[in-house]
């Protein structure tokens, strides 16, 4: 199937590795040419040039901390000078600590509003006009199955990536006469770098192992593993193409079975 994305011009933010490189990945793979970010210059250095050897597209990497609002505009901005288009945004930002609720601080929800929600309100907001004079454009956020069942131990998470899907689907009802579609895709437990941070920081506050953490969570999905994720990227890519040209306003979870609500 052909998805209509050779020279498609997409931003993929957090993309120097786990899910947001494989997302990369998998547009490179089907001709997209990108411009990818994440906050250390070498590490999406590398990963830039690991996706050009690998695809032989185009891609631009910058350095960028979206917990900054300004930062965040100037990504997009150098790469729609670069590219003189965008035509695809996948917002992917770091998930806030994992804290008990009376430890985190007023610090914390800011710190953690402005990386995971505003980051996304802020390039939205910069792509949605140029989407609209294309008549084309795909949104995808990356979200977590926490939006769909509350995940123990991810208070910032549940709290705040709710809110992302919230303004997501007022968002597509706005802007679906203009062919800018917004969908949010809920990663599950997938083995990634930053989940096996995460089972590191479970483990210690109950003093046990991650393997065990890991393997308790493997228990609770059907599928009886963690996701991959190029599992996750497949769906993200469909989204971005020409193909998805009916679906907007969704949240789709992949997550191997976990999340047990009907909706």
């Amino acid at each position: 199937m052909d998805l209509g994305l050779k020279n498609r011009v997409a931003l993929v933010c957090g993309a120097s590795r786990g899910l947001g490189k494989a997302v990369a990945l998998g547009l490179a793979w089907e001709g997209a040419r990108l411009a990818i970010c994440s906050r250390k210059l070498e590490n999406i250095q590398k990963a830039a040039e690991e996706i050009r050897k690998a695809c032989g597209t185009e891609v631009i990497a910058l350095p960028v901390d979206l917990s900054s609002s300004e930062e965040a505009r100037r990504f997009f901005r150098e790469a729609h000078r670069h590219f003189g288009q965008v035509d695809i945004l996948v917002n992917n930002a770091g998930g806030p600590p994992s804290l008990p609720f009376l430890e985190i601080s007023e610090e914390h929800w800011q710190a953690a509003f402005q990386l995971t929600l505003m980051s996304a309100v802020t390039l939205m907001k910069e792509v949605i006009p140029v989407m609209q004079a294309r008549k084309f454009g795909r949104i995808i956020n990356l979200t977590s199955v926490a939006v769909k069942q509350p995940i123990l131990g991810l208070i910032l998470s549940n709290a705040l990536r709710t809110g992302l899907v919230g303004l997501s689907k007022t968002l597509a009802t706005i802007y679906a006469p203009d062919n800018v579609l917004i969908n949010n895709v809920c990663p599950g437990y997938t083995l990634t770098e930053r989940i096996r941070e995460l089972a590191e920081g479970i483990a210690q506050r109950q003093q046990t192992t991650p393997e065990a953490v890991i393997k308790g969570w493997e228990a609770e999905i059907p599928m009886g593993r963690l996701g991959k994720p190029e599992e996750l990227a497949n769906l993200v890519v469909f989204l971005a193409s020409e193909r998805a040209g009916y679906l907007t306003g969704a949240t789709i979870q992949v997550d191997g079975g976990y999340c047990q609500g009907l909706l």
